[in-house]
């Protein structure tokens, strides 16, 4: 089995829980860390706008919590169905340009995005599982002594 390769923009005042080391590129996903001061910065981020696959909208993005935000303000996946951490649904639903799921986690085409802290490790499945399929996700998830 080929190996994934992931981008992490952690921007000042992400939460590092939420993140992972980052691999140089090419990369099979860009995860887009939470936190609102992160969220905030990944939006004003022009270095995120020009990553390969984000500028493109072509490559697989991963977000969670506030981190949506920067999809928004990026002009990404536009039409997709999304979640957020709840405090962040009003700005994502103003101009129509998402339909709001309350899943914790939530995978339309080639955006995947999660609600928040609450709901890491699912979060972190779906990517493996995006990535590498079901079979490994169940392999990553076993040791960990999740609740199903």
């Amino acid at each position: 089995m080929a190996s994934k390769r992931a981008l992490v923009n952690l921007a000042k005042g992400a939460e590092e829980m939420e993140t992972v080391i980052p691999v140089d590129g090419p990369y099979d996903v860009v995860v887009l860390p939470g936190g609102n001061l992160g969220a905030q910065n990944l939006s004003e981020s022009a270095a995120l706008k020009d990553t390969e696959g984000t500028r493109k909208r072509e490559g697989f993005v991963a977000t969670i919590c506030a981190g949506p935000t920067a999809l928004l303000a990026h002009e990404i996946g536009f039409g997709s169905k999304i979640t957020t951490q709840p405090l962040a649904k009003d700005k994502m639903m103003n101009g129509s340009h998402y339909s709001y799921s309350v899943n914790c986690v939530e995978k339309d085409g080639l955006i995947l995005t999660s609600r928040g802290p609450g709901t890491k490790f699912e979060f972190a499945l779906a990517i493996v599982t995006a990535l590498s399929g079901k079979k490994v996700a169940k392999q990553v998830k076993t040791p960990l002594v999740l609740r199903d």
